[in-house]
């Protein structure tokens, strides 16, 4: 639906007005007040409809533009193009910025898009409240802008001035001097909202805060800028809400009606193996627990250490700290705290000077909480390659519980997180948990393994170069890697299954380059050189007896197999119908290679337990991925984030009819003192909570999904994870290890009616469980 202009039905929504004026000494050039009679030329409505407004949301004349954006769409929203690219470069240092209001019935996430003349963009969000018109800017130049800090994003820098938007993005520059189109939109969203915007426009910046990033941490790794609900203020604080806490947990004790193994006690009994396993119920698929139960895979992810340590600045001298074993099969980002030896220490100094003003306060190695501090030797992005870390999280449960005999906080930790999970009603811990919870058998676990190492690779993506699977190399590495996960999980029987890898870059279908591109890179190599070209060279040869006949179906000249061995260069728009169908072909054998290898070595060392794939993504995957992993995986997996389950991304369930479970979802805000949401945002913590009941609802409702796991258990550090920066609030606790109770009390609710809301309809004709 483009160039719809459309009357919507409108939610009549008292819509209060916080708009900050431009200051005097601010120059600012005019995009829109939407004064005119009819929409504005050059704004293109998309997938949504819009209509000119005289009520709430009005900041600038006399007249708004309300969109009304529509349920799981996709790309919703308006596209706005000049007839000529705006020209800021008179502005100087400048945002853009504008007026908006969500009239109802929920927040929206909003994502804005400026795009340079040059074709530059970078995407940046917001959560817009119901029923209160505010200001927002989307900063486009200054001398903060494309600064590495190594925060995925950081606080605003200027004071005064509205609503920054966040963006997700590793932090680069584009020239933003000309602009040539603006872009307000939501995907997938959950609700119908509509949203008023008014008064556009580009405005030159006040001078920065200069401070913005100086003494940013207090000492419990908190935002010691601004004040916030769950905010810790002294040691004797901290333990008196651990306590408290401590107590509640005590009396509720865990969520009624679960077996052993959290399964629906009161519901029908199945076969009983003595490990998870799927169940077909008619037209809806769900897993049987150990004893027999209906189990349901609802939990939280990465309850670990690894991902709680940020960079302090400090590096070593000492190059020892960087060596690393060719035949490691744990990647860096996945190791928990691996302390630096005293003479390490000895040749400290500070790297990055930009790191260290973060903090008010670190330890001195000779402090007891001096153990929490680690050594990282790379990182996925940002400016600081390598150096020392340390985890704000585990000095605070030391604070906070004190330690136990065996010297260990960790060991604490575990028990308290295991008694939440089952209080708050979760069924397991989700990928990424620490393996020590394997052995404590009181909640299943979902175990995980990684291949690396030194085989050859392909095309790639975010994460990584793919590997070729073709390599006998990548085989190996993948016995290795599996091995290694059943010793950790010891045929236990508390192992839902086993994910290996995650997010890999399989393409997608947006074009036929992104949708093969894997294929298309390895058919550019040599044969002699890449296993995986010349294993498609061999399938090609078996469909084809000669090269004439190859040349009549790709319609080209090869003068013989070798040629075309040796390399070949697809060009966009050669799109033949039996090209393109050997491309399928051959994407295909590529994935059912990766698939084939994991299934098997998983099979050989846990027989027991079900494989669980790669847990694939919306842009990573197409329909011959999802057609080759379910021919290997026992249940399917697949990371979403968005705001609910819908309909428009899972038409292809039912074609390969295999259960599947989310392995990653969350939604954050910034009223935490974290400066970034994540990947979807909410306005505050109440509307997380709602929020986050939406989405479990739409996941129970679907007949295919038997699980859902959010990411993550601990909101991530403020001056962001050492991997690659992510500074999000998207964690059920913070770093003072304070639960959020909205989000508890959402999972509660949802959990205690999650047996009979995902169950009962499919089990009504199945007698009840006997007591045992």
């Amino acid at each position: 639906m483009t160039n719809r202009f459309l009357v919507p039905t409108v939610f009549l929504v008292t819509v209060s007005v916080l708009v900050l004026p431009v200051a005097a000494e601010e120059a600012a050039i005019a995009v829109h007040s939407f004064e005119e009679s009819t929409l504005p030329t050059g704004v293109e409505v998309v997938a949504a409809s819009a209509r000119l407004t005289h009520d709430g949301g009005v900041t600038d004349g006399r007249q708004a533009l309300a969109v009304t954006l529509p349920i799981d769409t996709g790309w919703s929203g308006i596209r706005i193009t000049p007839d000529e690219p705006w020209d800021v470069s008179e502005l100087g240092d400048c945002r853009f910025s504008f007026d908006a209001a969500s009239t109802g019935p929920t927040s929206i996430n909003l994502q804005c898009v400026v795009t340079s003349a040059n074709g530059g963009s970078v995407r940046r969000m917001t959560a817009v409240p119901v029923g209160k018109t505010k200001t927002y800017y989307y900063p486009l130049s200054g001398p903060d802008i494309g600064e590495g800090s190594g925060l995925r994003d950081d606080p605003p820098s200027l004071d005064g001035v509205g609503t920054k938007l966040v963006t997700n993005n590793p932090r680069y520059k584009v020239d933003y001097s000309r602009i040539k189109s603006i872009e307000f939109y939501v995907q997938d969203t959950a609700d119908e909202d509509t949203l008023v915007i008014d008064n556009l426009r580009f405005v030159s910046n006040p001078p920065i805060n200069e401070d913005y990033l100086t003494n940013l941490v207090d000492q419990f790794g908190q935002n010691a800028k601004c004040d916030f609900e769950q905010k810790v203020h002294s040691e004797e604080e901290l333990k008196r809400i651990a306590k408290e806490e401590l107590a509640e947990l005590a009396s509720e004790g865990p969520m009624p009606d679960r077996s052993r193994f959290g399964g629906w006690k009161s519901g029908p009994r199945f076969e009983a193996t003595g490990y998870f396993r799927p169940q077909k119920l008619g037209d809806r698929w769900a897993l049987v627990d150990p004893e027999g139960y209906l189990y349901f895979a609802t939990g939280i992810a990465n309850a670990r250490m690894a991902n709680t340590s940020t960079f302090t600045g400090v590096d070593f001298k000492d190059e020892s700290v960087r060596y690393r074993d060719p035949e490691e099969v744990t990647p860096e980002d996945s190791l928990g705290i691996v302390p630096s030896s005293d003479e390490a220490r000895r040749t400290s100094y500070i790297a990055y000077d930009y790191r260290r003003r973060l903090f008010e306060w670190l330890p001195v190695y000779s402090d007891p909480l001096a153990k929490y501090y680690g050594y990282r030797r790379s990182a996925h992005i940002g400016p600081t390659p390598h150096g020392e870390v340390f985890s704000f999280y585990l000095a605070n449960l030391e604070r906070r519980y004190g330690l136990p005999e065996s010297g260990d906080i960790q060991e604490t930790w575990r028990a308290i997180t295991t008694d939440r999970m089952l209080n708050w009603g979760f069924t397991c811990l989700g990928n990424w948990a620490d393996a020590a919870f394997y052995e404590e058998h009181r909640i299943p676990f979902f175990a995980n393994g990684w291949i690396i190492g030194d085989f050859k690779t392909l095309s790639g993506g975010y994460w990584g170069a793919m590997p070729d699977v073709f390599d006998p190399e990548f085989k190996r590495r993948a016995e290795v890697t599996t091995k290694v996960v059943a010793d950790e999980v010891k045929d236990s029987p508390w192992c839902v299954g086993v994910f290996i890898d995650n997010e890999k870059a399989w393409g997608n279908t947006e074009s036929t380059r992104k949708r093969y591109g894997i294929v298309l890179h390895a058919l550019t190599l040599g044969a002699a050189d890449s296993p995986a070209k010349a294993a498609f060279v061999e399938t090609l040869k078996r469909k084809y007896t000669t090269i004439e006949e190859f040349n009549e179906a790709w319609n080209k000249q090869f003068n013989s197999w070798g040629e075309f061995a040796s390399g070949y260069e697809w060009e966009d728009g050669d799109e033949g119908s039996k090209l393109l169908a050997d491309l399928s072909l051959l994407s295909e054998q590529y994935a059912e290679q990766y698939f084939r290898i994991v299934h098997n070595a998983l099979q050989s060392e846990l027989p027991n337990h079900q494989y669980l794939g790669c847990r694939l993504t919306p842009w990573g995957g197409t329909p011959e991925v999802w057609k080759a992993a379910s021919k290997f995986c026992d249940v399917m997996s697949f990371n979403f984030y968005h705001e609910a389950i819908g309909e428009r991304n899972w038409k292809f369930l039912p074609m390969i009819d295999r259960p599947t479970i989310i392995g990653e979802w969350h939604i954050g805000s910034t009223d935490s003192g974290l400066p970034n949401p994540g990947l979807i945002h909410a306005v505050d913590q109440n509307d997380r909570a709602e929020m986050y009941k939406k989405y479990m609802r739409s996941v129970v409702e679907n007949p295919y999904l038997v699980g859902a796991h959010w990411f993550q258990y601990i909101d991530s550090p403020l001056t962001g994870r050492a991997h690659d920066g992510e500074n999000y609030n998207v964690g059920f606790v913070n770093v003072a290890d304070v639960p959020y109770k909205p989000m508890v009390e959402a999972a509660k609710l949802i959990n205690r009616g999650l047996y009979p809301d995902a169950y009962g309809k499919a089990v009504s004709k199945f007698p009840p469980s006997q007591p045992d």
